[in-house]
Formats: C-alpha cells, structure tokens, sequence
C-alpha cells in the first residue's frame, strides 16, 4: 500500500467535494492534491498535480464525466473511481466507465442510503487505495462490436459439454467486460460466474453484459437447469453449487452462511470440478485474498483445466497469483484473450489434435 496517495476530486457540488475532502482531512495516507468542477478542469488540474487516483462524477457541466474520462485514458492514463448515485441507469452508466478504463465505482456518500455514513467513508477509502496499486497498462478501453438485439439461443435444449466456473472479486467488472462479451456462440459451453458485489449490482451488471453479448447472461437462480450458451451470475454472497437431477445439472443457490470470509469462489469450484471432472474449466480473475486457489486445484486434480488472469492485466492480482501457485499446471493467460482461449480449446478438443492443448 502506497504511503502518501495523491488524490484529485472531481465534482460539480462543492458540498460534495468537502465531504470527500473531509475523510481523508487527518490521520490518512490519502492527500486531497486538487479539486474540479468540471471534466475541463480535471484535465488542467490532472496535468497540474499529477494525482495517482481520481474521483470522477459522472453528471457535470461543461464537460460531464464519461467525456472526461476518455479524455484521461488518451492523454494521462490513471487510475479513476467513479462517482455515482447508482440508479439503474446510473448503474449503467458507471459499467460504461469500466469500458472506458475506470478502475471501480462508488455510490455518492448520503444519509440516505442503508449503510452508515463511517461504512461508506470505509468504503470510498478502501476504493482509494486499491485504485492506487493498479498499473496503468491494466486500464485501458474495452472495445465490442457485440450488440445482442436479438438474440438466438441455439443450445437451447440439452446438456452442456463443459462448464466453465469463473470468480473474481475487486477488478472483476473489468475483467469480466473484456471475457463475457467475446465469448463464442459456437460453443455449447454452460458459465458459472461469482464475483463479489452485491445482489444488486450483480443483477444490473447481469442484464448490462446481456445487451452487449453473444450469449444469454442472466442472475442465477436456485434449482436453475443448466442450459449451453447461457452465462449465469452470482453474487459472491450466495453459495452456488452444480448438481445432477435426472439428465440435465442444475444449480443449487442459497445464501453464505459467512459472507466476509470469501469462500464462494472456491465452493463453486470444488462443486463443479467434482461433478464435471474433465468437463470442467476453472478460471480465477482479478481479486484480494486466496478465494478460488483450493477450487483451481481441485479442477485440475480432477482433470479439469485452470486459468488464471495474467498479473500484468489484473487490477488486484491477489486472488490470480494465489491461485496459480497452488494449481501450478493453470494457464497465464490476459483477461482480453481469455474467451479466445476458451474458444481455441474448444475447437482442439473437437478436433483429432488434442495434444495441441499443450502450446496455449
């Protein structure tokens, strides 16, 4: 953790500006370097205090602050969080911003909400300083050409011929815009994803990736049948486990019994790698902790296939590095050509060439 973090507000409320100013007024390896009202003046402010972190609001004059915000990412690449009231369409707007290179996004501090008012200031805090130790080449625009309109299932019917189990937790929004929206529809290929984010969020970012994806991304729900091509959310606070019921899996969906302890991730791996054995393919992205490092080794000790998000493209590379020391035999792999490779390995498992797994 960085010792002295050099942070530049960006808000059009003055209100709003002192009160982020406030939390990090005395005791704070935070210092408050500049503030602005506007996206023009964080431009002139960036290029004058050389901040490590921006807080960016979204709704502004003069220049609002998705505008602002690619302007950052062309011409001094850093590490923002965004401010948001966190509405459905500000929900939308916030997973615009992770496209677009921010790192995370906050709700706006407010009596108002169901958290007190020190939970939230915690929370911006530790926002603050994650941002802080990200390195610049992981925040880049996440490009798609994928507009799902209309949408056709065809894997509608039958079993899937693998399940893909995916966890991650801080960095993951990002992590996840640049695998769901590329994977392919060729492949008839069930995905189970857990990230850390609240039921919520985890049910606006499900229907946001649904728009912008080549497959159903849907909220997954208790006894679910598991159908190929769909992609299945879960909130890191609910246990998701895969069983057998007649001819088809389905999904068994209740709440953590202890939340904070982060064990989701792996209670879905060890589950799916259990029942699917080879059938399974384990991937663990960006994230704090050692959550998925037991369940990545269980997917490969039961025959499976690991993945693990290369350090140099995760914004938390905890929970990535965890997990590739104890299942050592996972792939490295860029979250950017994470579905490519899924995608590769479906082709060669299809294919006479099955030693050509090796050279991935």
């Amino acid at each position: 953790m960085k010792d002295n973090i050099r942070l530049l507000i960006v808000d059009d409320s003055k209100v709003m500006r002192d009160a982020i100013a406030e939390m990090f007024s005395y005791g704070s390896n935070i210092q408050v370097v500049g503030e602005a009202a506007n996206g023009e003046e964080a431009l002139k402010a960036i290029a004058l205090y050389q901040p490590d972190v921006i807080t960016l609001d979204v709704a502004m004059p003069v220049m609002d602050g998705i505008t602002a915000l690619k302007h950052i990412m062309i011409k001094k690449p850093t590490p923002t969080v965004m401010l948001s009231s966190l509405t459905l369409e500000g929900a939308r707007v916030a997973f615009d911003a992770l496209r677009y290179g921010a790192v995370d996004f906050i709700a706006k501090p407010s009596a108002l909400q169901d958290t007190d008012l020190s939970e939230q200031e915690a929370d911006i805090r530790s926002k603050i300083e994650y941002a802080a130790e990200v390195e610049v080449e992981a925040i880049k625009y996440i490009r798609s050409s994928h507009h799902n309109l209309v949408q056709d299932y065809s894997f509608a019917d039958g079993k899937p011929e693998k399940v893909v189990a995916i966890g991650t937790a801080e960095g993951g929004y990002g992590a996840l815009l640049k695998i769901i929206p590329h994977i392919s529809s060729d492949m008839p290929y069930s995905y189970l994803v857990t990230m850390y984010a609240i039921r919520e969020h985890v049910d606006a970012f499900a229907s946001y990736l649904n728009n912008i994806s080549n497959i159903h991304v849907k909220r997954a729900a208790h006894d679910e049948v598991l159908r190929p091509g769909v992609v299945y959310l879960n909130s890191g606070l609910d246990y998701t486990t895969v069983h057998e019921q007649g001819d088809d899996y389905t999904l068994h969906v209740s709440p953590a019994p202890f939340a904070s302890r982060k064990g989701a991730i792996d209670m879905l791996m060890f589950s799916a790698a259990d029942l699917l054995k080879e059938k399974c393919i384990g991937v663990v992205l960006s994230g704090s902790g050692i959550d998925g490092a037991e369940g990545l080794e269980e997917v490969v000790r039961m025959g499976g296939i690991a993945i693990t998000q290369d350090q140099s493209t995760s914004l938390c590379k905890n929970m990535p590095t965890s997990a590739h020391d104890r299942a050592n035999e996972s792939l490295y792999v860029a979250d950017k050509d994470i579905a490519d490779t899924i995608f590769k390995m479906y082709c060669m498992t299809n294919s006479a060439d099955n030693s050509a797994l090796a050279g991935l």
